[in-house]
């Protein structure tokens, strides 16, 4: 039975990609030597690592004062890493989720940090809106996208001070006008690659402008020296995200990406708003277009277990809501097809029509 999968992280990769990393762990490049054994201060590897970087600032269409970083330690540890190199004395949070708190929670030991609104009243169901950000502020933190509650912000802003942007589950799925941040990070487990890489895209210009003693390994300015190779990188992530990023450049890029994703996006709301069995639980005007979070209908909750019986019977895989929340969780994201999200679709018309 074919498997079709919504893990919200790590993510379905393209299968050209697996292939390609397949081939790479036999022999890399024709050395006759596996990618996960290479020296990465070989020409072949350094190759690889700068056709990677090139690949996101062509992808993303990324300005000249800008550079690309390939980081271990995940999203969370650019959490801390963010106040260390920015926070001098305030910084604003936009607190939509788990991992927005998370990463406010590690700047207030930086310096004054400013939760200029927060969606928790509502369990994160929507995006707030009417909020004012300090003029005076050194950054405006906000995370794009958020995964366990379904919510996405899906314009770039201008908010009068420097933004940074955690963009770990909705990278690569849309166009991005870089020029509006001062940071842009992502873990590249939802869309970019496998778990193991975080990608940095820095202002150079803004870096090196706090007064405290910065860490060598958390000093953004130690990666960028040493072209993410200070110490040894995630060699292998790297390698499948490379191959990742040729993938969504053959099928055109970021423009044709963000087109399906909405088709995929668009039919399952509507199947989610039509099916007796099931609603959304993010509002209409915050919904997401990577993680679609729904539960059983009112009166309908007796029958959560039995339909996630149903779906692993159909070959759905990924589909249970995070533990925090429960309920029901499909991540669609860029490797999910139309096809992957029209089977979800079939199998949530069959079972309503089961109990009917």
């Amino acid at each position: 039975m074919k498997k079709h999968v919504f893990n919200a992280g790590p993510c379905i990769l393209p299968q050209v990609a697996l292939d390609k990393a397949i081939e790479a762990i036999k022999d890399f490049k024709g050395t006759g030597v596996s990618v996960l054994c290479i020296s990465h201060r070989t020409k072949e590897w350094e190759a690889t690592m700068e056709e990677t970087r090139q690949l996101w600032k062509e992808l993303l269409n990324i300005p000249e004062d800008y550079e690309v970083l390939f980081l271990g330690g995940g999203a969370s540890l650019e959490f801390l890493m963010i106040p260390v190199n920015f926070l001098e004395k305030k910084a604003a949070y936009l607190q939509t989720g788990v991992w927005a708190k998370k990463a406010a929670k590690e700047a207030k030991a930086y310096g004054e940090v400013v939760i200029v609104a927060s969606s928790e009243d509502k369990n994160y169901t929507y995006i707030p809106k009417d909020f004012s950000v300090p003029q005076n502020a050194d950054y405006f933190h906000i995370t794009s996208n958020n995964t366990i509650y379904g919510t996405e912000i899906k314009e770039d802003k201008d908010y009068g001070v420097p933004v940074i942007c955690d963009m770990s589950s909705d990278i690569l799925s849309r166009p991005v006008d870089v020029s509006k941040y001062e940071m842009i990070y992502a873990g590249a487990q939802k869309n970019a690659g496998p778990a193991g890489v975080t990608v940095v895209i820095v202002k150079k210009s803004a870096l090196g402008k706090v007064s405290r003693y910065i860490p060598t390994m958390l000093d953004y300015r130690t990666h960028l020296d040493k072209g993410s190779m200070f110490n040894t990188p995630p060699v292998f992530p790297i390698l499948v995200m490379n191959e990742t990023l040729k993938w969504l450049k053959s099928i055109g890029g970021v423009e044709a990406m963000q087109k399906i994703n909405k088709q995929k996006a668009d039919m399952l709301y509507a199947e989610i708003d039509r099916n007796t069995m099931f609603v959304g639980t993010a509002e209409k005007d915050s919904r997401s277009n990577m993680n679609v979070c729904f539960v059983m209908a009112p009166g309908k909750e007796e029958f959560e277990a039995e339909f996630m019986e149903f779906a692993k019977e159909k070959g759905m895989v990924g589909v249970k809501g995070h533990r925090s929340v429960g309920g029901f969780r499909a991540s669609i994201y860029n490797a999910c097809t139309v096809e992957d999200v029209q089977a979800l679709i079939n199998c949530m018309k069959e079972f309503e029509a089961i109990h009917q």
